[in-house]
């Protein structure tokens, strides 16, 4: 029997947002692999580092919104390669605070410098009025 169906899944705004942000990450996902072997947790560790300072994996984990076993790993892989370090907290032994090494400060400055202009690029088709709307409404929506 053949029902039909009203719902379509291609206007569905999760099924939207997911492939929007695919399709948008897909060339920038290139250069931080291709030129520092990172994959995405890493690199949002990374900028998290970069952006805010030293911080615990747990105050990445609730910034990024990022699972703790996704954010231990990138946080391994990217000590391996010489891009953070981590001191053990005194008042908290099972805590650790983690900061960039000077490698990894020039991985973040270079793909910041990346990031900044392909932001530019993604909303080149947009007014300034329409890119506000637009990061506005995402705001909202992540704050569910």
């Amino acid at each position: 029997m053949t029902q039909k169906h009203d719902f379509d899944l291609q206007d569905f705004l999760p099924y939207l947002l997911n492939q929007a942000a695919e399709e948008c990450g897909l060339e920038f996902q290139k250069v931080y692999k291709q030129r520092y072997g990172m994959l995405r947790t890493e690199w949002r560790v990374l900028f998290h580092l970069g952006r805010y300072g030293d911080m615990t994996a747990k105050d990445i984990c609730d910034r990024a919104r990022v699972h703790k076993t996704k954010v231990s790993r990138a946080v391994s892989a990217l000590q391996s390669r010489g891009f953070l370090k981590r001191v053990q907290l005194e008042q908290d032994r099972r805590h650790e605070r983690l900061s960039l090494t000077p490698a990894g400060v020039s991985a973040y400055s270079d793909l910041q410098a990346v990031a900044a202009d392909y932001d530019t690029r993604l909303t080149a088709n947009f007014s300034a009025e329409e890119q506000r709307n637009l990061r506005d409404a995402l705001r909202l929506l992540a704050r569910l």
